[in-house]
């Protein structure tokens, strides 16, 4: 935590630290983590000392900053490397993990501080608040501007006296803001006047400029659009965004099997309710996502990580998958688990604490001989590892509890202490890894195929500030930016 209220250095109510340009959204998924990363990208290659902030995100997509000083969401870790910066807990401050049952796991500065229905979440928004702001300010004085990310909508009204991440916050630091809106979803007119007009008189004026996002077509056709909008909002529009083609960014949850070409077809993956970090399968095109038992034989089966091991466990259960799995395995398919996934894959789960849900002991898959101990203390770190074979790669952990491997079996890596890690044996692997499978090294070792053509994150973070600089009004985005 850094300091105090009278860190702040008020001024008339406003924290006047460095600049800030604020994103916000008509809706989610309209575009405000991308356009995060274009700003933050472009005043990056302008010289100018920019880090990026959201408040509060929700998302089971997360990374351990260095010197396990914890985890934020993924969407800044990205936005973190456009600004050529490590990530750190101070650019997302609270993280929600969700897990079920209406309740989420809140990160807070990086580490984990309580698990917490809906209800009782909102009955610790002031100290939360004060949390963002004070990780706001550290920011605010190591660097020139602060892009800060909203969430959801601007004009959640139902949210608005517990909103922290939205124009309240923008408003608090004294914030730029821009409104996205996504023309491709339809109705683009009510989804900007519309929110526009249920904006409290003092935070309208924060809105400088909106963008019209994911456009197809010929944009010139919808210049009478932009003239109308304009008129009847009484501000200026940065710029009609065309859909961008062949620019990868990393989703905020899970990944969209409809968006992948077909290549491995031959690997399934599970698709837990709670399912996080599916970042780890980038590699893995055309792999099909399976939430229920399918008539077929697969060469690979993946079990992924989890925000809940044991919720997920007896999901399985539930719809017949537990028995399927073994049944792939016996039928030839190489069984694969990360981390939560390979905790299921062993004998058996305690969970004394009840840190996973009610306390006690639950069977798993029994196809790696092992025993995973729940505990309240999270891992959260990054390793470089090689696996036995020689091939070295980057790697990190997030996950609650630890695994012994009952019988002497090979590790699946080998870690920069010399520990063994996980195991691998005959058709099976498990492993705490994320990223493993990232590697393209360890993709051929494993699948043993070539993986797609690798997309250099540098060459598509500038690709995105070019995206910026070329659509927007030169004189619009100068007014925002500078």
């Amino acid at each position: 935590m850094v300091g105090g209220e009278s860190d702040f250095r008020p001024r008339h109510g406003v924290l006047i630290l460095s600049r800030a340009i604020f994103v916000g959204g008509t809706a989610s998924n309209v575009g405000k983590s991308w356009m995060t990363t274009a700003l933050c990208r472009l005043l990056h290659r302008r010289g100018v000392r920019v880090a990026p902030f959201k408040a509060q995100n929700m998302s089971n997509n997360s990374y351990p900053c260095a010197d396990s000083a914890g985890e934020i969401g993924r969407s800044q870790v990205t936005q973190a490397r456009a600004c050529g910066l490590p990530p750190e807990p101070a650019m997302n401050p609270v993280l929600l993990k969700p897990c079920g049952e209406s309740r989420s796991q809140v990160i807070v500065n990086g580490k984990v501080w309580r698990t917490l229905d809906a209800r009782e979440y909102y009955t610790h928004v002031p100290f939360l608040r004060q949390q963002a702001l004070h990780a706001y300010a550290d920011l605010a004085r190591r660097f020139d501007v602060v892009v800060m990310e909203g969430a959801g909508s601007v004009a959640e009204l139902n949210l608005a006296d517990r909103d922290f991440v939205n124009l309240s916050i923008a408003r608090a630091v004294g914030a730029r803001a821009l409104l996205v809106a996504d023309i491709e979803r339809g109705g683009v007119f009510a989804s900007i006047l519309g929110t526009l007009d249920l904006l409290t008189p003092e935070d309208r004026p924060l809105i400088r400029c909106f963008a019209v996002n994911r456009f197809r077509g010929d944009r010139s056709l919808f210049a009478d659009g932009v003239q109308m909008l304009e008129q009847k909002s009484g501000i200026p529009c940065l710029g009609v965004f065309p859909f961008a083609e062949g620019i990868h960014m990393d989703a905020e949850d899970s990944l969209s099997e409809e968006e992948a070409p077909q290549a491995l077809s031959n690997v399934a993956i599970l698709r837990f309710p709670r399912i996080s970090n599916t970042t780890d399968f980038r590699l893995l095109t055309g792999a099909v996502w399976v939430d229920r038992p399918l008539d077929r034989q697969f060469d690979f089966v993946i079990l992924p990580g989890t925000k809940s091991t044991v919720s997920d466990l007896a999901w399985l259960r539930a719809t017949g998958l537990d028995h399927w799995i073994r049944a792939q395995h016996h039928g030839g398919a190489h069984t694969i688990g990360i981390c939560g996934g390979y905790q299921m894959l062993g004998d058996f789960i305690s969970d004394p604490d009840g840190v996973d849900g009610a306390p006690g002991e639950h069977r798993g898959l029994g196809l790696v001989p092992a025993r995973t101990v729940m505990r309240a203390t999270k891992t959260t770190v990054t390793r470089h590892a090689r696996t036995p074979a020689g091939t070295v790669f980057e790697a990190y952990e997030i996950h609650m509890g630890t695994t012994t491997i009952t019988q002497k079996l090979a590790p699946f890596a080998i870690l920069e202490d010399g520990s063994h890690e996980g195991v691998r044996t005959g058709r099976l692997l498990g492993t705490y890894l994320h990223g493993a499978l990232e590697s393209r090294e360890v993709f051929r070792e494993i699948f043993n195929v070539d993986p797609p053509a690798p997309a250099s994150q540098e060459e598509a973070l500038d690709r995105m500030a070019d995206w910026m600089e070329t659509n927007s009004s030169p004189k619009h985005l100068s007014q925002l930016i500078d």
